[in-house]
């Protein structure tokens, strides 16, 4: 007769025998659909780095693996088929002699089961092998740290899973809802936009009175100089003051539900972009598919939509509008230059002149694009020794703001020691200043030698911070958040510029698609960069607006904290983990907050008034919304979404 212990001792027995019977497919990560990976930069790599080269890691090539860069993300449906996860991760041989340095994280659902130390360029790899066997969706992760996500070419090798049951498949992101937070504009009057406009004494002045509201609406001013005209029943206010001064204005707008008045200030001396630009520009929509009737189609829509009544006016061509040297095609080749040493335009800008008419006659502003170099950064002709005449062609043509992109001028500049990288921006300055009209000049140089210490000193009225942004979470995110410190380098006139905006409908043309990042993710991105005085260049074709993208574009609370005239840039006060709180000073003693969540599950996050340097009961308003929320005493908590935000107004 069997004892109770040997029974035991036999289950045992079966059960080790039966599970060293258990055999696993291994199916490789690479052999998956990667392209729903998210990346910070270059294309997900399926056994070959995210450069398309052969996967080495500390001098071992591996046959097999997923190559990305930070920041990156890849959602992995699981199905609680697979048992194992393995791979051996680091940084890319490719880049052993730079300074990339990443932190790898698995989430399996809510959980994070297992996170890399820091992994750097040239240094050893770890090597994952975790139990995900209860697990149905898997997160893999690729971090930049402190010093941002240049060259961080992270690759997963021989990542791999032992499945006994369902096979893995990759998956996109967690769908999101498209809440529009925004309140419909009232019917009655209320006058949007800056509260302070700059111009030049003996430079044209124009500028269109932001006003929402039913339509017929007239419009008046009072204290207005008397060199300007105010045309009633566009709002357009156009002339030249010859003065130099402080007018404080009083503007009106009316129509048949009331009137409402505004303060407005007009500040006519030696500064112009007193608040960072509002308007749009045609690269992350059309790139080089750009043409006169599509620049002429923006400013409609800017005007038909309703933008410009919240204060949108800048509709800003990029490159590709010039001749291209060289080439064969019949639109965009031909000869560069007429005899005058002018620059000629390709034959899809046939009549430039009439098309910065026809946008200044919507009240609107318009921009052009070039660079210091021989060639722009698609090829077509350039600046290079022609600063003088190319400056006076932009003014006589009438536009007013100039994006000047470094791009072939590295062909030029002997090294990138600060008197290099000031040096073009210095020359295209003088030529500006010697056009008779107001350029908002745009240094583009994607943040060399710490262009915010000195893009002033140059004359710029903003300078990129950044290398290009994309329309997804790992890009937008670790060129947001990495504006932390350039705060002191901003003010009226002077304003870093973290790129343009990647919501809508972009692509770089012709083909577009709806923007990549998620809901959250778009409030994280409008409410970050409103926080952070920078321009806001819509990046979307604004004829295909829909409700969501309409509402994060036209919240007058949010583009006031952007257009306030303290000029203030908002500073990280708080970071733990993947929770931040910035915080911005605005001109009527009020703050400006924003509560960020980068992590991947909700998480709550308190703002303390000790953080903020203030004491007492305030109350707290959210800007998305609209809508106060109540009065706080000390401190305020919320639960802010994954990737999301809560932008809070703190006042008295």
């Amino acid at each position: 007769m069997k004892t109770k212990s040997t029974v035991l001792i036999l289950f045992i027995l079966v059960l080790f025998t039966t599970a060293r019977a258990q055999t696993y497919d291994t199916v490789w990560l690479s052999s998956l659909d990667i392209s729903k990976a998210t990346l910070g930069w270059g294309k997900p790599g399926a056994d070959v780095s995210c450069m398309g080269n052969p996967i080495r890691l500390s001098g071992t090539e591996y046959q097999k693996g997923f190559g990305t860069h930070a920041n990156s993300m890849l959602y992995v449906k699981l199905n609680n088929g697979s048992q194992r996860f393995r791979a051996v991760v680091g940084i890319d041989d490719e880049e052993k002699l730079t300074t990339g340095s990443v932190v790898f994280s698995i989430y399996g659902d809510n959980s994070l089961l297992w996170k890399s130390n820091v992994v750097k360029s040239g240094g050893p790899p770890e090597v994952v092998d975790i139990s995900v066997n209860r697990v149905d969706t898997l997160i893999l992760m690729a971090e930049g740290t402190s010093d941002g996500i240049s060259y961080d070419h992270a690759d997963w090798a021989d990542a791999c899973f032992l499945v006994s049951g369902d096979k893995p498949v990759t998956v996109n992101r967690r769908f999101e809802e498209a809440i529009v937070l925004t309140p419909k504009a009232q019917l009655t009057p209320r006058i949007n936009g800056a509260k302070i406009y700059g111009v030049r004494p003996g430079h044209d002045f124009l500028y269109k009175i932001p006003a929402t509201g039913e339509r017929p609406m007239t419009y008046a001013a009072s204290g207005l100089p008397k060199q300007l005209q105010l045309d009633p029943a566009t709002g357009i206010i156009t002339g030249k003051v010859a003065k130099t001064g402080r007018y404080e204005v009083i503007f009106k707008a009316t129509n048949k539900l009331g009137t409402t008045n505004r303060k407005f200030m007009i500040v006519v001396g030696d500064q112009i972009a007193l608040t960072p630009p509002l308007g749009w520009n045609s690269w992350n929509c059309f790139a080089c598919a750009i043409d006169q009737d599509k620049v002429k189609a923006a400013a409609d829509a800017m005007v038909n939509s309703g933008l410009a009544d919240h204060g949108w006016c800048y509709i800003n061509i990029d490159d590709c509008w010039m001749v291209k040297p060289e080439s064969d095609d019949s639109v965009v080749g031909g000869i560069t230059r007429d005899a005058a040493g002018n620059m000629n335009t390709n034959k899809k800008f046939p009549d430039v002149k009439a098309l910065t008419e026809y946008v200044h006659q919507k009240g609107l502003k318009i921009g052009i694009y070039s660079g210091p170099g021989p060639q722009t950064c698609a090829g077509y002709e350039a600046c290079y020794q022609h600063e003088n005449v190319d400056a006076r062609r932009f003014s006589d043509w009438g536009f007013d703001y100039l994006k000047y992109d470094w791009c072939a001028y590295e062909q030029i500049a002997k090294d990138h020691s600060l008197p290099e990288l000031k040096k073009p921006y210095l020359v295209m300055r003088k030529a500006l200043d010697n056009a008779s009209r107001d350029i908002v000049y745009s240094l583009c140089q994607y943040g060399m030698g710490d262009v915010w210490e000195w893009g002033a000193e140059v004359g710029g009225n903003c300078w990129r911070t950044t290398g290009d942004i994309t329309d997804d979470w790992s890009s937008m995110e670790g060129i947001g958040f990495n504006q932390a410190g350039h705060e002191k380098y901003a003010g009226p006139g002077h304003w870093n510029d973290p790129d343009m905006l990647v919501v809508g409908m972009v692509g770089w043309g012709p083909q577009l698609h709806p923007t990549r990042l998620s809901p959250n993710e778009q409030y994280t991105h409008i409410s970050l960069w409103a926080l952070l005085a920078s321009p806001l260049l819509i990046g979307c074709d604004m004829t295909q607006l829909d409700d969501f993208t309409y509402g994060l574009l036209t919240n007058d609370e949010v583009l006031d904290i952007n257009q306030d005239p303290l000029g203030k840039q908002a500073g990280r006060i708080l970071q733990v983990g993947g929770m931040e709180l910035w915080a911005k000073d605005l001109e009527d003693g009020s703050k400006a907050i924003g509560l960020f969540n980068r992590s991947l599950f909700p998480a709550p996050l308190t703002v303390t008034w000790k953080d903020l340097g203030i004491n007492g009961s305030y109350i707290v308003r959210d800007v998305w919304s609209q809508s106060d929320e109540g009065k706080y005493d000390q401190k305020y908590t919320a639960t802010i979404p994954a990737h999301g935000v809560k932008l809070i107004r703190i006042y008295r």
